[in-house]
C-alpha cells in the first residue's frame, strides 16, 4: 500500500513527538528543581552547569547579607547580571567571576542599589518567568522585555538573549569587578581581537586570597562599539589593564532578535580558554547544547532509580543533582592545570579538581562518590595529593587553587583513607600515606599536644574540643590505613591518639568539654551556649559535640556506662529545649531540642541508637527530619547546603542507610523513605533495594533479606553493594523485638 508523502511526514511527526514525550516522562532531570534550598539559608547555586563543570553560569541578585552567599536567594525580585562561577551552599560567599547583563536605551553605568533599583541596569524578575533545571536556566528581564537563557559545557557558558523587535540600543554590561561576598578584583584585563571576539583575565582576592581566571567571549554577530571603564571613568583603546574594570559592548541592532554569548574559563591562560571554546563549543546551537547538558545530568541521576512518590522523587533527584555541582573542575581540557603553588602544571596525567568543602564532605559526600562515581575517586585523591606536594599540607577547604584553612580538623584523610581501604588503587600509595600521616603531625591548631597523646588546653587553643574530636577521627582514619599496610608501629600510636576523645568527657555531667593546662574543667560551663565560632565547640554547643565520636561509638557508651544511660542521654539531645534561635547563630538550625540537622557533626547522630540496640528511635527521627527539613519548596534544606553534603545525608538516609563512620565501609540502617532503589555499578552489575509495605506508618525495620538469605545485622557493607546483588527491607507499623537488637547485630566501629 503506498502512502502519500505528507500523510507519511505527519505519522513520522506523529511518532517523534510521542517518542519525545515518553523520553521525558521516564527521564529524571524531570525531577530536579535548582531552586529547592535557594531560600533562607540553603545558598544553593542557581543557574545552569553539568557535573562536576568548571563553569556555574547563573543570575546574582542585589547582595543583602549573609544568605545571598551564592549570589542568589529566593526572596529577590531582582537580577545584576549573569556571572560564571558560583558557589553552592557555603556559609562564605566568593567567585562571581565575569558578570554579563544585557540591556537596552539609555546607558546606565552603575549596577544599582538596594531601594533604588530604577538608577541602576539591574532589572526586576517575577519567579512566575523563571525556569530553572539541571543544565538550563532562563527567567525574564522586565525592564527590558528581554529573555536571558543559559546552559554550559564544563567549561563554556552560553547565553542567549532574545530582544524585542527593533530594540533601541541593545548592548550587554560586563562587570569585572564585583564579586559575590568578599571576591575584590586584584588585576583585570580586556582586549577585543576581532569583531566578535574579546579576551581578559580577572585575579581576585576573597575567601580564597589569590584567584587566577583567564576567559574569552565569543559573540554571534559583530560588535559596533567596545567602550572600557576604569572605575568608572571611559578609557581609550580596546585593550586595558587596570583593576576595576566594566565594559559596555554595543551593537547596531540584534539580528533576528536574538544574541548569542560564549565565554570559556581558563585557570591557566587566555590561550587555553581560546581552546576550551574550539573544543567543547564550537558551534551556535542553544538548544543542542542544552539538551547535552540535560544528557549529562541524565546519566549521572541514572545512577540511582528509585520509585517513590513524585514529591520524593523531586526532592532524592535535586539532592542528588547538589552533590555533583562541586568538586568542580580545575583544569583544562588538555589537562593543564594551575596548581596550589600558583605554577602551571602542563597535561596533567590526572583530572584536576577544586572546591573542596572537606570539614563538611568527609561525612557523607565523599563516601557517597566511592559508589556513584568511581570513576572520580582517584582524580579527587590525586588532586589531594598534587595538592600535598604544592602546598605542603593536603587541603583543609580548598577553593581555586588555594588553601583557605576554614573550619577543624584534616579531612582529607578520611577522604583519601576510605578510598584506598575500599580498594582504589589508582594513586600513588606511598605518596598518599606521607600525606595523611603528615597532616597529623602538624605543629598548629593543638595537634602539637594531640602528638604527645595530650588534651588540647582551652585556654591555649580555641574551639579545643571541636578541634580534638575531629582530629580523632582523622587519627583513627590513619591508624586503619597503616594496619592495612602492615605498618604495626603507626597503628598503635595512632590508634592511641584516636581515644583521646576520652579525655573530654566530663562523667559528672555527661558533656564533652573543654579542659585547662591543670586538668580542671574549663568554667563557667552551660552546654546550651552556643557562638558561632568559638568558646571550646566550632559553630555548636556541648549538646551537640558529645556524640561526635564516629569512630568509636561503643567506646562512647562504655564512657556513659550502659546502653540505657546512653540511650537515656541521646533521648535527651532530643527534647531538651534550646537556647539558640537563626538570629544568634544562623549555622544552627533545623533544630529537634538541641539536634541541629542544618549543620554537619550532627548527621551521624539519629543513627547512633542502633549501637544500643534501639534502631526503632532512628527511624522515628529520621521520619521527623525528612518531614521537617527536607521539602519540595524553595526552603527545601534546612541550612547551608554545604556543597553537597546536606543532599547527601537524604541521599543515603532515603535509600535506607547512612556511613555513620566515614571509612570503615560500613552503613548503618535508618528507614527507607523510598519503596524501590537500583544503584548501577561497574561492570553492568546493580545493587536492587526493595522496601516491602513502606508507608507513613509502617516506618520501622521488621527484617531485612540480602540475595535470598536473612540479614539479621543493623548495618550493610560497603561491599555487599558492590557486588551486587538484591535486598529487601521489610517495614511494620511497630519495633521489632528482635531485628537489630542483639549485640552481634550492631554496627561495628
Amino acid at each position: 500500500m503506498k502512502i502519500r508523502a505528507s500523510k507519511f511526514t505527519f505519522i513520522i511527526s506523529a511518532f517523534l513527538f510521542t517518542s519525545a514525550q515518553a523520553q521525558r516522562k521516564s527521564s529524571l532531570t524531570q525531577y530536579v528543581d535548582p531552586l529547592i534550598g535557594s531560600a533562607k539559608h540553603g545558598h544553593v547555586f542557581v543557574g545552569a552547569n553539568v557535573p562536576f563543570g568548571a563553569v556555574q553560569l547563573g543570575p546574582n541578585n542585589i547582595m543583602e547579607g549573609w544568605d545571598w552567599c551564592s549570589g542568589y536567594n529566593y526572596v529577590s525580585n531582582t537580577i545584576t547580571g549573569f556571572s560564571h562561577t558560583h558557589l553552592s551552599g557555603t556559609g562564605i560567599g566568593d567567585l562571581g567571576d565575569l558578570s554579563i547583563m544585557p540591556a537596552t536605551g539609555q546607558l546606565i553605568l552603575e549596577k544599582g542599589k538596594k531601594g533604588e533599583e530604577d538608577k541602576g541596569y539591574l532589572s526586576k524578575f517575577t519567579h512566575e518567568n523563571e525556569v530553572a533545571k539541571a543544565g538550563y536556566y532562563s527567567v525574564l528581564l522586565e525592564k527590558y522585555g528581554i529573555k536571558a537563557e543559559l546552559s554550559a559545557t564544563p567549561r563554556v557558558g552560553f547565553h542567549q538573549y532574545t530582544f524585542k523587535p527593533n530594540a533601541e540600543n541593545p548592548h550587554i554590561m560586563l562587570d569585572l569587578v564585583e564579586g559575590i561576598g568578599w571576591d575584590a578584583p586584584t588585576s583585570v584585563s580586556l582586549k577585543q581581537i576581532d569583531a566578535t571576539t574579546i579576551v581578559g583575565h580577572r585575579n581576585s582576592k576573597g575567601w580564597a586570597d589569590d584567584q587566577r581566571l583567564s576567559f574569552v567571549i565569543k559573540l554571534s554577530q559583530p560588535i559596533n562599539n567596545f567602550t572600557i571603564y576604569d572605575e568608572g571613568k571611559a578609557q581609550k583603546g580596546t585593550d586595558v589593564k587596570a583593576k576595576k574594570l566594566t565594559a559596555v559592548v554595543g551593537f547596531k541592532n540584534i539580528n533576528n532578535n536574538i544574541l548569542q554569548i560564549k565565554v570559556a574559563l581558563s585557570p591557566v591562560s587566555i590561550e587555553n580558554a581560546i581552546l576550551n571554546l574550539n573544543t567543547e563549543l564550537p558551534g551556535w546551537d542553544f538548544k543542542s547544547t542544552v539538551k547535552k547538558a540535560d544528557m549529562q545530568w541524565e546519566k549521572e541521576l541514572a545512577k540511582v532509580k528509585i520509585n517513590a512518590s513524585n514529591t520524593t522523587k523531586k526532592i532524592f533527584y535535586t539532592a542528588l543533582y547538589h552533590t555533583m555541582v562541586a568538586p568542580s573542575l580545575y583544569n583544562d581540557v588538555n589537562k593543564d592545570y594551575r596548581g596550589s603553588d600558583q605554577k602551571i602544571y602542563k597535561k596533567g596525567n590526572f583530572t584536576n579538581y577544586t572546591t573542596f568543602s572537606l570539614w563538611d564532605t568527609y561525612r557523607a559526600a565523599n563516601p557517597l562518590y566511592t559508589i556513584l562515581h568511581q570513576d572520580r575517586v582517584n582524580d579527587i585523591v590525586n588532586t589531594m595529593l598534587a595538592i600535598y606536594q604544592q602546598q605542603g599540607k593536603l587541603p583543609v577547604w580548598h577553593l581555586m587553587g588555594n588553601e583557605t584553612n576554614t573550619m577543624v580538623g584534616y579531612h582529607a584523610v578520611p577522604v583519601v583513607v576510605d578510598a584506598y581501604l575500599k580498594g582504589y588503587r589508582g594513586f600513588d600509595v606511598k605518596l598518599a600515606y606521607e600525606a595523611v600521616k603528615q597532616s597529623a603531625m602538624q605543629k598548629t591548631n593543638g595537634i602539637e599536644y594531640i602528638q604527645n597523646l595530650e588534651f588540647i588546653p582551652a585556654e591555649k587553643v580555641g574551639e579545643s574540643v571541636a578541634k580534638a574530636l575531629e582530629y580523632a577521627i582523622d587519627d583513627y582514619c590513619i591508624a586503619q590505613m597503616a594496619k592495612a599496610m602492615g605498618n604495626t608501629k603507626d597503628y598503635e600510636y595512632f590508634s592511641k591518639r584516636a581515644q583521646l576523645y576520652k579525655k573530654y568527657f566530663d562523667p559528672q555531667t555527661r558533656f564533652m568539654r573543654g579542659r585547662l593546662t591543670d586538668g580542671s574543667w574549663h568554667l563557667p560551663f552551660d552546654p546550651l551556649r552556643s557562638l558561632h565560632r568559638g568558646d571550646d565547640y566550632t559553630e555548636g554547643n556541648a549538646w551537640q559535640y558529645t556524640w561526635l565520636v564516629p569512630q568509636d561509638v561503643k567506646g562512647l557508651i562504655n564512657l556513659f556506662g550502659s546502653d540505657q544511660s546512653f540511650t537515656t542521654k541521646l533521648d535527651s539531645l532530643f527534647t531538651t529545649p534550646s537556647a539558640l534561635t537563626e538570629a544568634s547563630s544562623p549555622d544552627i538550625s533545623g533544630l529537634i531540642g538541641n539536634y541541629a540537622q542544618g549543620n554537619e557533626p550532627g548527621h551521624h547522630i539519629p543513627y547512633l541508637y542502633a549501637y544500643a540496640g534501639q534502631p526503632w528511635k532512628t527511624a522515628d527521627l529520621i521520619r521527623r527530619i525528612d518531614n521537617e527539613f527536607y521539602t519540595s519548596k524553595p526552603d527545601g534544606i534546612c541550612g547551608n547546603e554545604d556543597v553537597g553534603q546536606m543532599s547527601a545525608w537524604y541521599v543515603y538516609t532515603a535509600m535506607g542507610f547512612y556511613p555513620v563512620n566515614p571509612a570503615n565501609g560500613t552503613y548503618v540502617f535508618g528507614t527507607p523513605l523510598v519503596n524501590e532503589a537500583t544503584i548501577a555499578l561497574k561492570g553492568n552489575k546493580k545493587f536492587s533495594i526493595k522496601v516491602i509495605d513502606n508507608s507513613a506508618a509502617n516506618k520501622y525495620i521488621q527484617k531485612v533479606v540480602i540475595n535470598d538469605k536473612a540479614y539479621t545485622k543493623s548495618y550493610l557493607l560497603h561491599q555487599t553493594i558492590m557486588n551486587g546483588g538484591t535486598m529487601q527491607i521489610y517495614m511494620g507499623s511497630k519495633p521489632s523485638a528482635t531485628w537489630g537488637v542483639a549485640k552481634a547485630d550492631r554496627p561495628l566501629n
